[in-house]
């Protein structure tokens, strides 16, 4: 099999990189080990930066986004039973955020490109990039019981922290950065209406607490637990009976209950792996970067990337110049570690680490006081959880 553009994993960076190939002509074969309803049914982020949702609509993928996704203006903080708004608009000069989960992007995407892309092969196992170094690197696959191989000019690993793409890379040229955190949260998805119309952090002593949604029927709440908590530890009954502490107030706002209809923990790391490129191998989302769920970033990261990489291949053939191509890994890097940065200091901003001393919880509480009281502060919440630019 032969293509330009051969990408691995149909996550939602892998999907709309062969949607943004296809609207320029570029032609490209995606490979994803596991079947249809499982990438459909796969839970992960559900907040779009403006630039993503931007990105989603000028690809021809956004009707059903913009007309059940939920338009958030802003995000409430909550720290010793206080609550501060944060608009992002007013800080921004008009950003916001979307609601609309993962899975659904994933829906669209695929359902667009199975009606007017390439080949999208489910059930098709990367084995191995080989020669990412020549001209014409290769991936190897399993997919209907046989191997099989995809003839490339260029390679896209969008398969994840544990996929076969980044192991293409040599060793001796590997830079891994990362930090693992020693907690993790607790999700629930519970059939109620969210008891809030924007998500709220909050900060307790007992430790954080989020308040999100993913549709007006049914909430996203998480918890921070202990690193290596199971979730069947937890009893419903008592999963609500901690977020309400947690999101505890001075008014009468109270947080409405309802079936719990799933259960999951989510550790929490940072990793950075340097270089993003590799001869013709190009990492994407995961698979080069992870981040804590706390900013909302995972998903929009992945964005990114792809779209630096299509931007660089269509330059390339408007102009023959491979000089996009050849500072990808530089780009993405610069925005990769702004929003490492930032999710970086929302989760220190509100988890309360273990032992922490009472001059730490003193330090939090002032940053948290920052910026309710800052404008400047305030701005710069509004700017990383919005979005940093595309280049």
């Amino acid at each position: 099999m032969r293509t330009t553009v051969g990408i691995i994993g149909a996550g939602p960076a892998g999907l709309l990189l062969a949607r943004l190939l296809r609207n320029a002509g570029i032609d490209s074969v995606v490979l994803e080990s596991h079947d249809r309803t499982y990438v459909e049914r796969r839970q992960r982020a559900g907040i779009l930066e403006q630039g993503t949702a931007d990105v989603l609509r000028a690809a021809g993928a956004g009707e059903r986004m913009d007309r059940e996704g939920l338009r958030h203006d802003g995000i409430e903080l909550r720290f010793e039973r206080e609550r501060h708004r944060v608009d992002f608009p007013a800080r921004t000069g008009g950003s916001s955020v979307l609601v609309y989960a993962q899975t659904e992007v994933c829906k669209d995407l695929i359902a667009l490109q199975l009606k007017e892309g390439g080949p999208l092969l489910f059930g098709a196992e990367a084995l191995a990039v080989e020669g990412a170094r020549s001209d014409r690197p290769l991936v190897r696959f399993r997919h209907e019981g046989r191997e099989d191989v995809l003839d490339c000019d260029y390679v896209v690993g969008c398969d994840g922290f544990w996929g076969v793409a980044r192991k293409a890379v040599p060793a001796g040229l590997s830079r891994v950065f990362e930090r693992t955190y020693p907690f993790g949260w607790l999700g629930i998805l519970a059939d109620v209406a969210p008891s809030h119309d924007e998500l709220v952090y909050a900060r307790h002593e007992r430790g954080f607490a989020l308040l999100s949604m993913r549709s007006p029927a049914v909430s996203r709440l998480y918890l921070q637990v202990p690193e290596g908590t199971e979730a069947g530890a937890w009893a419903d009954g008592e999963i609500w009976d901690e977020l309400e502490r947690r999101f505890e107030t001075g008014d009468d706002w109270r947080l409405e209950r309802g079936p719990v209809t799933s259960k999951s923990v989510t550790p929490m790391r940072s990793y950075v792996h340097e270089p993003m490129r590799y001869g013709r191998l190009f990492l994407a989302g995961d698979a080069a970067h992870i981040v804590p769920p706390t900013g909302a970033k995972g998903l929009n990261l992945a964005v990114g990337d792809v779209v630096t990489f299509a931007r660089a291949l269509e330059h390339l053939g408007d102009t023959g110049s491979a000089e996009r191509l050849d500072s990808y890994s530089e780009t993405c890097l610069r925005r990769v570690w702004q929003a490492e940065r930032f999710s970086y200091d929302m989760t220190t901003l509100l988890h309360r680490a273990p032992g922490a001393s009472p001059f730490e919880d003193r330090i939090q509480l002032a940053r948290l006081r920052r910026v309710a009281t800052s404008r400047a502060a305030e701005t710069d919440l509004a700017e990383g959880y919005t979005g940093f630019p595309l280049e």
